[in-house]
Parts: structure tokens; sequence; C-alpha cells
């Protein structure tokens, strides 16, 4: 990368972590694969018992796009095929947004009556950041490490190689300022 401004956009969209033994693997909604085989993945690793992938469908399409009707059932059925139990999946079928993945998710550990004191997030890359602030804003006192995965063929090292890859990330960039304004204001008492 020619430039530091470069790498500051970088180190702060890209977020990744070690994964370390956890209480829960999250796995906001989508209609890409990757993050599930990823959750998949640390799960038969031994990572964590338990998975929550999130999603009804998108706010933005007001459908889910395909077989399947809702994101959470795409997401279950990939787990089950790269061997995570069905009793291991936890459900989420009513978010219909990354903020909303996380919120709901916080209804379900709740109405478990789980204590979540650490978890992995299993994201796409370029949405990290944006991700993480969503379930650090919803579980304050979890600790949560991301396991991201590269969707889109964009990654930390081609973003700014792209002009179409640069929308995205910088996109990123804006609604990590935009949306969270009210979030924010909200929690001032």
């Amino acid at each position: 990368m020619a430039q530091s401004f470069y790498q500051g956009i970088t180190d702060f969209i890209f977020v990744q972590h070690q994964p370390r033994k956890a209480d829960i693997i999250f796995v906001p909604g989508g209609n890409y694969p990757e993050a599930a085989i990823q959750a998949a993945g640390l799960y038969r690793q031994g990572f964590a018992p338990l998975v929550l992938p999130s999603g009804r469908y998108s706010i933005l399409d007001g459908t889910f796009d395909g077989a399947y009707e809702t994101e959470w059932e795409y997401l279950r059925d990939i787990l089950i095929k790269n061997g995570v139990p069905r009793s291991a999946i936890l459900r989420e079928d009513q978010a219909t947004f990354t903020y909303e993945n996380a919120i709901e998710s916080r209804k379900v550990t709740n109405a478990l009556g789980m204590g979540v004191g650490s978890g992995i997030l299993c994201c796409q890359a370029f949405h990290a950041r944006r991700c993480l602030m969503y379930y650090q804003e919803q579980f304050p006192e979890t600790e949560i490490l991301v396991c991201p995965v590269e969707t889109k063929g964009i990654s930390r090292d081609n973003w700014f190689l792209d002009p179409k890859k640069i929308d995205v990330v910088l996109g990123e960039v804006e609604r990590c300022g935009a949306q969270f304004h009210e979030i924010m204001k909200g929690h001032i008492k």
C-alpha cells in the first residue's frame, strides 16, 4: 500500500482477531455462504458450543432471494451441511438489517437466560467494523472477536485498487459514522 492514508482506512474497516474459546458464534444475515462456512469450521474446531445465525431478509429487498424464506434458514442449512448439529444452532429469523441482527440476537440470548462472556462474530471482511460496533453496542459486557471472511473479491490488500471496491469500503466508512448518531445519542442520560 503506497500511502498511510489507505492503511488507516484498512486498519479501521478490516477488523480481524485470532479465534479463542467463546460462548457463542454469531453469523449476521446475508445471502452469501462464506460466513456460515467459517462459523461451522470454528464450531468443529471447538471454539464455541453454539452458533446463532440471524436474519429474515434484507430490508432493502423486502424478501430473501432463493429457495429459502429467511436468511436464517439458508444459513442454518449451510451450517448443518458443514457439520454443525441442529441442536447447536439457535434461531433468530426476524432481523432485516445488521443492527437488527445484533438486537434480535441479544433477545435470543436473553430469552435463554444466557450470559455471553465472549463471542465470535463471522461476517464479511469489509463489513467487519460496522458489525463489530453493532454487536458491541448490544453486548457491552461481551468480548467480541471478529473472524471475518472475504466476499465479493474485496480484501484488505486490494480494496483500494478497483473503483467498485473503493465504493464498497468507503461506503462502510460513511455508514460507521452516519448510522451511529442516534444510537450514541440514545445512550446519553
